[in-house]
C-alpha cells in the first residue's frame, strides 16, 4: 500500500480558486482532510500506521517510508492538515508542545539573542532559561504587546518569540504590525497560536514565519492525548525542522497522531461553541461581586479587544481573573464539581487552573509580580458545557467561597 499525499481540495478543477485551492470555510476545511489511499478499502477514518519499520520491495525502491521516527503515514496526514489547516508550506508534529518548541530552537546557535515577550507559559520560561545558562543562547525580555521592540534588537538578535494572547494575562499583540519590524530587521517571527488555534487565527497569514502549538490543548480537544506542531512558511526552515525531529527523535507516535486528525475533526464547532461560553462567563464574571478584575479580549474593555478583532475570528475560550484574596481562590478551587481543578486547557470539559502554583511555578517571582500573576488569580478554560449550568457552579462555588471574607 502507498499513500499519495494529496488533499481532497486538490484534486477537482471545477469552483476552484486563488491558484488552485478551494474556496471554503474553515469548517469545511476540518472535514476535508482524507489523502486518497491506494487500496481497495478507502477507510474515512484515516489507518493508524502502528508500525516501527517499514519493508523495502526491493533494492533501492521504498514506499516513501522507512522508520517511524523518520516518516509514518499516520503522522505525515496529520502534518499535511496543520500545514493545510494554519496555510504554511509544511508542519511537523511532535510528543509535545514543549518539544515543538525546543525543536525550533535548534535553529539557532550560541551567541544568537531572541527577543521573547515576558508573559509566556511557565514550562517556555523554564526552558529558555535553561538554554541560557547551558547552551550560550540569551533572551530578552520584553512586554511586546506594549513596546515597540526596535530599542531591544541587538546585533546578534535573530528571532522574536511570542503568545497572543499570552498565558495567563491574555495581552495582545499585533503580528502584522510586529511582522513589519522582523522583516525590516532580518528577523524571524515565532508565534505561539495554541490559545486561538488555527481555526480563530492564522499567524503565517499575519506575517509570522513559524507557528507553534501545543497540540494538547484546542487541536486534540479532548484531554487524552499530549503532541505539538511546528509550522513552517519557508521549506527550508522546515527541512531544518524535520532534521531536528529525526535527530532527537521528538516525532509524534502514530496512534496519538490518530487522536489529533480525530480532534481536528470537531475543532471548528467545539471552538465556535467554548468562545460562546466564554464570552458569557466573562460578561457574568465582570458584573460579579466577588471578582476584582477580569482578563478577557472579548470584553470591549480589554486593551487588545480591537486588535483582536482585526486578526483573528473569536476572542478564544481562555479567561483570566482575579478574586479578592488567596484564601478565597483556594476555597474556590477546591469546592468546584461541575467542572474540574486541573491544568492543561482546550478540552471538552471547563478546568480551572491556578497558575502561580501549576503552570507558572516556576517562573522566577520578580517576573510573577512584574507580570501580575498573584496568589489571587484563577485562569479558566472555558468547554462546552451548557452554559447556564457553569453559571450556576459559579454562583453555588462563589457564595461558598464567600465564607472565607467573613473570617
Amino acid at each position: 500500500m502507498s499513500v499519495e499525499k494529496k488533499f481532497n481540495t486538490d484534486i477537482a478543477d471545477e469552483g476552484k480558486v486563488d491558484g488552485g485551492k478551494w474556496n471554503i470555510s474553515f469548517d469545511t476545511k476540518c472535514q476535508s482532510t482524507d489523502l486518497s489511499l491506494e487500496d481497495h478499502y478507502h477507510p474515512l477514518s484515516f489507518p493508524i500506521y502502528q508500525s516501527a519499520t517499514f519493508t523495502h520491495r526491493k533494492f533501492g525502491e521504498t514506499t516513501g517510508f522507512t522508520y517511524t521516527r523518520q516518516s509514518n503515514p499516520t503522522r505525515q496526514q496529520l502534518e499535511s492538515i496543520m500545514a493545510h489547516l494554519e496555510n504554511g508550506c509544511d508542519a511537523a508534529a511532535f510528543a509535545s508542545g514543549m518539544a515543538a518548541i525546543g525543536a525550533v530552537m535548534t535553529l539557532f546557535s550560541a551567541g544568537d539573542n531572541i527577543i521573547v515577550d515576558e508573559d509566556l507559559y511557565g514550562g517556555s520560561v523554564r526552558m529558555f532559561a535553561d538554554l541560557e545558562a547551558r547552551c550560550g543562547l540569551s533572551f530578552t525580555t520584553v512586554d511586546i504587546s506594549r513596546e515597540d521592540i526596535t530599542g531591544y534588537i541587538r546585533e546578534n538578535t535573530k528571532a522574536v518569540y511570542l503568545e497572543t494572547p499570552t498565558n495567563p494575562m491574555m495581552h495582545v499583540t499585533d503580528i502584522e504590525a510586529l511582522s513589519k519590524i522582523t522583516k525590516a530587521h532580518g528577523l524571524t517571527l515565532i508565534v505561539d497560536n495554541t490559545f486561538l488555534s488555527p481555526c480563530l487565527q492564522n499567524p503565517l497569514d499575519l506575517g509570522a514565519d513559524i507557528v507553534v502549538h501545543s497540540g494538547t490543548k484546542f487541536i486534540g480537544g479532548h484531554h487524552d492525548t499530549i503532541g505539538g506542531f511546528v509550522v513552517l512558511k519557508d521549506p527550508e526552515t522546515a527541512k531544518r525542522i524535520r532534521f531536528s525531529s529525526t535527530t532527537n527523535g521528538s516525532a509524534l507516535s502514530p496512534f496519538d497522531s490518530w487522536l489529533m486528525i480525530r480532534g481536528i475533526r470537531t475543532l471548528s464547532v467545539r471552538m465556535e461553541r467554548a468562545c460562546s461560553n466564554a464570552q458569557k462567563l466573562a460578561e457574568y464574571l465582570q458584573n460579579s461581586p466577588y471578582v476584582t478584575r477580569v482578563l478577557y479580549p472579548g470584553l470591549p474593555d480589554h486593551p487588545g479587544h480591537e486588535i483582536m478583532k482585526k486578526q483573528a475570528r473569536g476572542y478564544g475560550a481562555m479567561i483570566s481573573f482575579e478574586v479578592p484574596s488567596r484564601e478565597f481562590a483556594i476555597a474556590f478551587l477546591e469546592n468546584v464539581e461541575l467542572f474540574y481543578f486541573a491544568e492543561s486547557l482546550g478540552g471538552t470539559e471547563t478546568l480551572i487552573t491556578y497558575p502561580i502554583t501549576q503552570t507558572h511555578a516556576e517562573v522566577p517571582k520578580e517576573l510573577l509580580d512584574k507580570n501580575g500573576i498573584t496568589d489571587r488569580l484563577l485562569r479558566l478554560s472555558v468547554g462546552i458545557e451548557g452554559i447556564d449550568d457553569l453559571i450556576a457552579e459559579f454562583e453555588r462555588v462563589f457564595a461558598i467561597a464567600a465564607k472565607t471574607l467573613t473570617k
